[in-house]
Order: C-alpha cells, then sequence, then structure tokens
C-alpha cells in the first residue's frame, strides 16, 4: 500500500491569502504538482489536520482539490478545523471520514484528538473504546494509526504544551494489538522518525511554514513546505521519507 500524507494544510478564506508570511494555496499546489510526478503510483492519501485557517469556507476549495486525484482521501480534523463542516463539506467518495479502513494486511486508523476551543488534544473515552474494538476485530492486521496531535514530546516547550494530553491512555489500548506498527501525525510543523519499542512514530512537516525545532518560544523555520510517502509492506514494514519542496521544484 503506497500512501501519501499532507498535514497542515492552514487554508485561508480567500485562494490568495496569507498564514504567517506562505500563500497555502500555493504551497500546496506545489507539493501536489511535485507528488504527481515523484509518486504517481500512491494508492491513498492522508491529510492529518488543520486543513483550514479557521475559515471553513476554504473546505470548497480543499474539496475541488482532492476530488481530481481520484484517490481514497482519508480526513482528519485538527485544532483549527471546524469538525462539522469538514465531515459536510468533503462528504463522499473520494473523502473517507471512518475510523478504521482495511487495506489487504492492513488497517488505516484515523483518530479524532480534537476538542472545542482547544489547541491542544485529547482522545475522549469513547474514541479510545471505538479503537479497542476495531483492533480486536481485525487481530490479524498490520496497524498504522493517524492522528494530529503528537503523542509524544518533540522538545520544544512551547509545543508539547500543545500535544496530546492522555497519550498514556492510547498507548495503553494500542499495548494490547500485537499488529500495531506505526503512529503518524501533523500539528507539529516538523519531521520526526524514531521508535517506541516496535512501533514507528512518524511526525510530518506543513504543506505551508514550519516550526523551528527545539525552542522555548514559538519560532518559524525558514524550511520549504514538504509532505510524506509512506511505502506498508505486507510483512508489517513501513519504509517512508519525506519531501521538501523548494520553489524550483
Amino acid at each position: 500500500m503506497r500512501l501519501l500524507q499532507f498535514t497542515d494544510l492552514h487554508l485561508p478564506g480567500a485562494p490568495d491569502g496569507q498564514v504567517r508570511g506562505v500563500r497555502p494555496d500555493r504551497t500546496l499546489a506545489r507539493c501536489l504538482a511535485h507528488a504527481q510526478v515523484h509518486h504517481a503510483g500512491a494508492e491513498g492519501l492522508l491529510l492529518t489536520g488543520d486543513l483550514v485557517q479557521d475559515d471553513a469556507t476554504a473546505y470548497a476549495r480543499l474539496r475541488e482539490t482532492f476530488a481530481g486525484q481520484r484517490l481514497p482521501v482519508h480526513c482528519l480534523p485538527g485544532n483549527h478545523d471546524e469538525p462539522a463542516a469538514l465531515r459536510r463539506s468533503l462528504a463522499g467518495a473520494p473523502f473517507i471520514h471512518e475510523l478504521a479502513t482495511r487495506y489487504g494486511n492492513w488497517l488505516l486508523v484515523m483518530l479524532d484528538t480534537t476538542v472545542p476551543g482547544r489547541v491542544d488534544g485529547h482522545l475522549a473515552a469513547g474514541e479510545l473504546a471505538r479503537l479497542g474494538g476495531e483492533l480486536a476485530r481485525h487481530p490479524d492486521a498490520q496497524v498504522l494509526v493517524c492522528l494530529h496531535h503528537h503523542p509524544v514530546p518533540h522538545g520544544s516547550r512551547w509545543l508539547d504544551e500543545l500535544m496530546l494530553d492522555n497519550a498514556p491512555a492510547l498507548f495503553a489500548v494500542l499495548e494490547r494489538h500485537a499488529g500495531v506498527r506505526g503512529l503518524l501525525w501533523g500539528h507539529v510543523h516538523q519531521a520526526l522518525d524514531t521508535y517506541r519499542d516496535r512501533w514507528r512514530l512518524l511526525a510530518t512537516p506543513a504543506t505551508c511554514m514550519q516550526f523551528a525545532p527545539g525552542t522555548d518560544e514559538f519560532k518559524v523555520d525558514d524550511r520549504p513546505p514538504a509532505y510524506r510517502w509512506l511505502t506498508l509492506g505486507d510483512d508489517g514494514r513501513i519504509d517512508t521519507g519525506i519531501e521538501w519542496v523548494a520553489a524550483d521544484d
């Protein structure tokens, strides 16, 4: 299974609008154009939150952009999204809002970590229960778990105050399923690729601006927009990398 992850698009209400010095519509277009050239064999797309910048009118442009990809598009809200408007505006094919979807040996899980009025994340008891139920129904599956908020610290004081606030509860559920292979998220506008025991832990930079790593206070980095590619092997192996998309790519 070959997937592409686009996260933290932050599309503003106006197509030419700016967010912290960049025009997100333009940087997203660059990422998509790059992916069409370098990853034309992708079989699915992951949109892992902050798809718009606090303006639900931008979902119409998002629908137009990704409906044309003709691939399954799995969607998650982030703290800058309006979850109900997101699901309403991106209803029907190719958009998928299910908690879990099976692709061959793999179970793709999309967890909603958003809380109205909050920037940090939390997994409600109901979401954790649904997760446990899906994992129990697929005991033979290799599992990739996707969410918006980061479940492990990134080493930036300000950013780690905005992470998932009940990550131990998530890990407790996942530890009961031997097939969990990786966790994948956005929110942090920077890259991470590490391990927690058998789990691959992956964070992906934004398609717009990036956050400087390792800072106590908020700071924008000068790195270009980016997206992630993933290949999920039948044996549970995850091959993956970040594509940084410079202006001349």
